[in-house]
């Protein structure tokens, strides 16, 4: 995670039915309305397929499925947050973004141990803020998991 000399990151949050989650800010490209993707035959179920974003092949992932939640049925408010970790650059399918936050490093906590579900590998920590609590996603995790089960 990038974070500056007095220990604070940006993130983006966003929301998955009633639940928030956030991504480190710097691994945004942008930020786009929905739109219909190309199905792949073969891939993952969470894979929505692939859309072209200014003549680059986009793949765009279902983050609600991707966690272990229902598939979402896309709509116009839907958006997809263009993510590059690396030279992986992926479309993220959430219903809405809702914030940016500021937060100490310090801030950030575990996750609790509490379930094994497939969402739970990854979340890298917890955020309380504002009387809520937000999930810190971990791209890494998610993104290389995606090139092992398409291997």
């Amino acid at each position: 995670m990038r974070v500056s000399g007095n220990d604070m990151c940006e993130l983006i949050a966003f929301t998955i039915g009633d639940q928030e989650f956030c991504v480190e800010v710097m691994a945004v490209r942008e930020i786009r309305g929905w739109t219909p993707a190309t199905p792949l035959p073969h891939s993952p179920g969470y894979v929505r397929g692939v859309i072209n974003l200014r003549g680059v092949v986009l793949p765009v992932m279902d983050m609600s499925q991707r966690l272990g939640m229902d598939r979402t049925d896309p709509s116009q408010r839907h958006v997809i947050i263009v993510i590059q970790t690396g030279s992986q650059l992926v479309g993220l399918l959430v219903d809405s973004v809702s914030d940016i936050l500021a937060v100490a490093e310090s801030a950030i906590q575990p996750a609790p141990d509490v379930s094994r579900e497939m969402g739970r590998d990854f979340v890298q920590g917890i955020i309380p803020i504002e009387g809520r609590m937000v999930c810190l996603i971990q791209l890494n995790a998610l993104f290389g998991s995606i090139e092992s089960e398409a291997a």
